[in-house]
C-alpha cells in the first residue's frame, strides 16, 4: 500500500509503551487528513478505552514485506517498547512470490522481536490472495511468538460490496475516514493486549 514520523525516545511513563506501527499505505494513512488516519485514530481509540500507549507512525506508502525487511532496523533506531507490523498487501497486489514475502516477514519479525520485545503481527486476506498467503501470518505469529490480528480488514470484508463506497476513497482500495474507525474498532482490542506485554 507516508512518511514516518520521528518521536524522542523518552517518554514520561503516563505516556505509556512506545509501540512503533511498521506498515505501508494503511499505517500511513495514505489518501486521508492527518487526524483520520490509522494511528491517530487508533491513538484516539486507545485514549478513549484507558489504555496508555504513544503509537509511533512508521508507515510507508507503497512500501513491500521487502522494503520493510530493508528499513525495519532504521525504524526501530528510535526505540521501541513494542511492534505492530502490517506489510504484505502490496506483495499481493503486485503479484508476488508468497513464498518470498514470507521469507521477508520473517526477516522483519526476527528484528522486531529482539530482546524478547512483544509483536502484533497484522495479517490481511484479499479475495485474490488464498491459501497461499492466508497461512503465512498464523504460521509466522507461531513461530515468533507474536500476537496475531488474522485479517485487518475482515470488517470492510463482511460489508456487503454494494454498500462499501462510503467505507472506501475513490480508488476503491484504501480505506476512508470511516473506514478507518471500523478498522481501528477492529484492531484496537489486540493493540490494548500487546500493550499489556510490555
Amino acid at each position: 500500500m507516508a512518511g514516518a514520523a520521528l518521536v524522542p525516545a523518552a517518554l514520561g511513563a503516563d505516556q505509556g509503551p512506545r509501540i512503533v506501527a511498521f506498515g505501508d499505505s494503511l499505517t500511513a494513512g495514505f489518501g486521508l487528513p492527518s487526524t483520520e488516519g490509522l494511528v491517530p485514530v487508533l491513538q484516539d481509540w486507545l485514549t478513549r478505552h484507558n489504555t496508555p500507549a504513544q503509537i509511533v507512525n512508521e508507515g510507508l506508502s507503497g512500501d513491500t514485506t521487502y522494503g520493510g525487511r530493508v528499513r525495519i532496523h532504521w525504524s526501530l533506531w528510535g526505540g521501541a517498547d513494542a511492534v505492530i507490523v502490517a506489510l504484505g498487501a502490496n506483495d499481493m497486489l503486485l503479484g508476488w512470490s508468497p513464498r518470498q514475502a514470507e521469507a521477508n516477514l520473517d526477516a522483519i519479525l526476527t528484528a522486531a522481536r529482539q530482546g524478547d520485545r512483544p509483536v502484533l503481527l497484522v495479517g490481511l486476506s484479499l479475495r485474490r490472495s488464498g491459501p497461499d498467503w492466508d497461512g503465512i501470518w498464523p504460521r509466522l505469529a507461531e513461530r515468533h511468538g507474536c500476537l496475531l490480528l488474522p485479517n485487518i480488514i475482515a470488517p470492510l470484508a463482511a460489508i456487503p460490496a454494494g454498500d462499501r463506497k462510503p467505507y472506501l476513497q475513490a480508488d476503491g482500495l484504501h480505506p476512508s475516514g470511516k473506514g478507518v474507525k471500523l478498522l481501528v474498532d477492529h484492531l484496537g482490542p489486540s493493540v490494548q493486549a500487546l500493550t499489556r506485554q510490555v
